[in-house]
């Protein structure tokens, strides 16, 4: 094998929160996976493996995600694929969390809000709220969230790649208009951080990716401990 292709939901979990009361995926587009060992690059076969799937696919647009000067992003721009943002990929060690100091901002008082938790799987995952209210279960996914009076503020989500893998990714934090102004998205984060561990001992990081241009995601990763992994540079490229 010298190549492979795949498609794959945009955004899961909600990643850019364009939806925020929703788990979904980002309708009308597909996330394009595409590899082809060194070897065998500048030979045409990573043409053909896109073609194959721009014939099979019915969504309206690819997606791609590639680190910047890579090859991956000279491919996207050979075949028409449109440069529509940059994403910043940040990493939290634990060797790296002072445990007290974390748990003195999950401890924090807000008052009107509190913290509430869910554990499961996210396969065919209802809004948020559905899942709050719903039984917790066994499960990759970690779920914080504010809430005041029974409403939803605030939220992030983490899931564990697999169920010995060292690292989860974090997806968040989504704070709700009406909510803003208000230091909710670090709280609930520092909750996440804390609950991971709780709930899987063996995660030693955390891995969260965001818009480049978003400073208050920022602020609040670096705040928490967050270290700048990588960059990448988002692609897209519209099917006939």
């Amino acid at each position: 094998m010298v190549g492979t292709a795949g498609l794959w939901p945009v955004s899961p979990l909600g990643l850019d929160f364009r939806q925020p009361r929703r788990l979904a995926a980002e309708p009308g587009a597909a996330e394009l996976r595409l590899y082809v060992k060194p070897g065998w690059r500048r030979r045409g076969v990573g043409s053909r493996l896109l073609t194959a799937v721009r014939e099979h696919t019915t969504e309206p647009r690819l997606i791609v995600d590639v680190a910047s000067g890579s090859p991956g992003e000279a491919f996207c721009l050979r075949h028409g694929f449109r440069h529509t943002g940059s994403r910043r990929h940040e990493l939290l060690t634990y060797c790296d969390v002072h445990q007290a100091w974390l748990g003195e901002l999950v401890d924090a008082e807000h008052p009107g809000y509190r913290l509430t938790h869910w554990t499961g799987d996210l396969a065919d995952a209802p809004g948020v709220d559905e899942l709050l209210r719903g039984p917790g279960r066994p499960g990759n996914a970690v779920l914080t969230a504010a809430e005041t009076d029974g409403d939803l503020a605030a939220y992030a989500v983490a899931v564990v790649d697999a169920p010995a893998a060292p690292r989860a990714h974090q997806y968040g934090p989504a704070v709700l208009a009406g909510h803003r102004g208000r230091p909710l998205g670090r709280w609930v984060t520092a909750a996440l951080i804390q609950r991971i561990r709780e709930v899987h001992p063996h995660v030693a990081e955390i891995e969260a990716a965001g818009a480049d241009d978003d400073p208050h995601l920022l602020a609040t990763r670096r705040h928490l401990g967050f270290r700048l992994l990588r960059r990448t540079r988002r692609y897209e490229l519209a099917l006939p």
